[in-house]
């Protein structure tokens, strides 16, 4: 972050982009309450690559178009025990990834996990604002909503591997 950054205002509801992901104007819940940023994720594999644990999963990018899926990998950072909303716990990959918002962009580690029953496909919590955001729970989207008329073109391609993998299926 520059030396001169302001922390960013935010509402209980923003956009944010994963660019490591290829993911632009995802819907998130700001929550306060919550320790660790998660994101919902389907079909998780895991595989090997250069002597480093993978995984690859879907990604459903939309709220408003939940049939819509993307297939991303990123590299396992650990995997930890989470408790998650309704007290029980989990054991879940962690990945880390870059989250832009505001015009500014920082890392942050998110939770792979099953958000389905949830309004919201991505969750952030407070390790992923530390020192970046205020949040204002009356508000939302108060850096911008995105124009759902151009979703589609919104959605990156995956980035390409760049060596080859040895894939080991994985029990959540």
């Amino acid at each position: 972050m520059p030396k001169d950054f302001k922390k960013l205002l935010v509402g209980s509801l923003e956009t944010c982009d994963l660019p490591k992901l290829g993911i632009n104007d995802l819907h998130m819940r700001v929550d306060t309450g919550a320790k660790t940023s998660s994101l919902h994720v389907d079909n998780i594999e895991e595989f090997e690559r250069d002597g480093k644990r993978w995984i690859q999963f879907d990604i459903h990018p939309d709220i408003y178009h939940v049939d819509e899926v993307v297939r991303r990998e990123a590299r396992i950072k650990s995997r930890r025990r989470i408790k998650s909303s309704n007290a029980t716990k989990q054991r879940r990959f962690v990945v880390e990834t870059t989250l832009s918002m505001g015009g500014y962009s920082w890392p942050i580690e998110l939770t792979l996990t099953d958000r389905s029953e949830m309004s919201y496909l991505m969750l952030l919590g407070r390790q992923g604002m530390k020192g970046k955001l205020i949040v204002d729970p009356e508000l939302k989207y108060c850096l911008g909503e995105p124009d759902q008329s151009a979703r589609r073109e919104m959605i990156a391609p995956p980035p390409k591997p760049k060596t080859k993998k040895k894939v080991k299926k994985s029990v959540s």
